[in-house]
């Protein structure tokens, strides 16, 4: 699967706006404020629903409009996103249509049409940031490759909304403790996908980095969701009104264990080198489980990342753009190999 164009109309900086691909690699070559991520940003909305940097849904529409258009052709199909501005209670709220060949989808049934691996700069938060951040990073790997860990993952949030509200109406004497239970059987059965796809996934990874004798692996801090750990957190999520276990408390870690040395979590004692190189190892790894789990390669998305790479690295992810269609973003050309720019579609903005 490859994309063959992509159409922006008033997404960010661009008006109207379309760009061609090679089903091969494309490098996209411009000065910093020129509009290179947004490339990349549109093009990862069109794979996951969902923006990588946009914190509301408006930053994405041209300042001064209320609709933003992204359209991208694919081998056998076309996606689109429409961003709109309208009104909600009186207020502007954003509101975001998916289609696929001009007919309206759920975003369950958007998501995964085109598979795309991102990587770039910001991408140490993984390592550095909240848990937050790396439930998110599993629910955007998974939610692409993965149809009932889709819906399986709605339903959760959908459930652990509802039994937050009881909590809280439980604890202000508003309802009772047994209204509890249905609600606890849907948060069992869809946490228990939802961790069985985090673990495969996260026990795969590990698999890969110990045949490549890496001293990295993951540590996946579950929470898993039964009856037995609900009946003994029950009189303490009362007391907080709000849900204690379940997938939505996951994490993992990023652990180095080198030869004859004790072990170490990296976000605390890892050098900022170690922990981007961490981050490069995972995100090679997810370019090849997204390949396996789908018999589909994966758009690869390089934003600006090979200034932040030593030669020896750089070389490893230059390796890996022959296998599938490659979008790369820089401001600096020289970066690249002459040799590997002569086999590139060059863009320049």
């Amino acid at each position: 699967m490859y994309l063959k164009n992509l159409s922006l109309q008033n997404f960010r900086s661009y008006r109207k706006k379309k760009f061609i691909f090679s089903e091969n690699t494309n490098l996209l070559i411009g000065d910093n404020a020129t509009g290179k991520t947004n490339i990349l940003e549109a093009i990862y909305l069109l794979s996951v629903g969902k923006s990588f940097r946009a914190t509301r849904e408006q930053q994405m529409i041209l300042y001064g409009e209320e609709l933003g258009r992204v359209k991208g052709e694919l081998e056998d199909g076309e996606l689109e996103i429409v961003l709109t501005i309208g009104e909600v209670a009186g207020q502007r709220a954003p509101r975001k249509r998916y289609l696929v060949n001009g007919v309206g989808k759920r975003k369950m049934d958007f998501v995964g049409k085109l598979k795309c691996v991102l990587f770039r700069p910001e991408d140490i938060e993984l390592v550095l940031g909240s848990p937050s951040i790396r439930r998110e990073y599993l629910d955007k790997v998974l939610e692409q490759i993965d149809r009932e860990y889709r819906r399986s993952s709605l339903a959760y949030q959908k459930g652990l909304r509802q039994r937050n509200k009881l909590l809280w109406k439980i604890r202000e004497g508003e309802a009772e403790r047994k209204q509890l239970l249905f609600w606890n059987k849907m948060l069992i059965k869809n946490g228990e996908i939802v961790f069985k796809a985090r673990e495969k996934y996260l026990m795969w990874i590990n698999k890969q980095l110990k045949k490549r004798q890496s001293d990295l692996r993951l540590e996946y801090d579950s929470s898993r969701v039964s009856e037995k750990r609900l009946e003994q957190y029950s009189n303490q999520e009362v007391a907080a009104g709000k849900t204690l276990v379940g997938p939505h408390r996951d994490d993992f870690k990023f652990i180095v264990q080198r030869k004859d040395k004790a072990e170490k979590d990296l976000s605390i004692y890892g050098s900022r080198g170690e922990q981007r190189m961490a981050v490069l190892e995972v995100k090679l790894n997810e370019l090849e489980y997204v390949s396996e789990m789908t018999e589909d390669r994966p758009v690869l998305l390089l934003d600006d990342i090979f200034s932040e790479l030593d030669h020896k690295h750089r070389n490893e992810v230059l390796r890996l753009l022959v296998k599938q269609q490659t979008i790369i973003t820089t401001a600096d050309k020289h970066l690249i190999p002459v040799k590997k720019k002569k086999k590139m579609k060059i863009v320049e903005l």
